[in-house]
């Protein structure tokens, strides 16, 4: 059935349900999976006018921010895989549109999301599976 499973997550506890599922998933066929983050880069229109002359300050603030984050929330899933025997990869990307940041090997594979629009926004669908 499935070889390699895709969960894409955000931290959130909404998530953590799809980190779950997709990992009780893996092992009961045997499956590895990848856990993915995307974070958004820096928006320039969210730094306050005041903060404008101390830019690269702020997109290297936002950076540091981001690694901590997908760090904490990928160590997290590779840990929970771990104690459930199942082998994992994790991956971090930075990209506006999390349904264009899975990479394109993976988009053939099975794949859940729990994190993701609801309504699956802009053509991803919050649950989808593929062979």
């Amino acid at each position: 059935m499935y070889r390699h499973i895709l969960i894409a997550t955000d931290g959130s506890v909404l998530a953590e349900k799809g980190v779950s599922h997709g990992l009780s998933l893996a092992k009961s066929v045997g499956a590895k999976v990848t856990a993915l983050i995307v974070e958004a880069p820096l928006n320039v229109f969210d730094v306050r006018e005041s903060r404008v002359r101390q830019m690269s300050e702020a997109f290297a603030q936002h950076a540091e921010l981001t690694k901590q984050h997908a760090a904490k929330v990928l160590n997290h899933v590779a840990d929970s895989a771990k104690a459930a025997g199942v082998p994992c990869q994790t991956v971090q990307v930075e990209h506006d549109h999390p349904y264009q940041a899975i990479p394109r090997p993976q988009r053939t594979r099975a794949a859940i999301s729990s994190s993701w629009p609801r309504t699956g926004g802009a053509g991803f669908p919050r649950f989808c599976s593929g062979a």
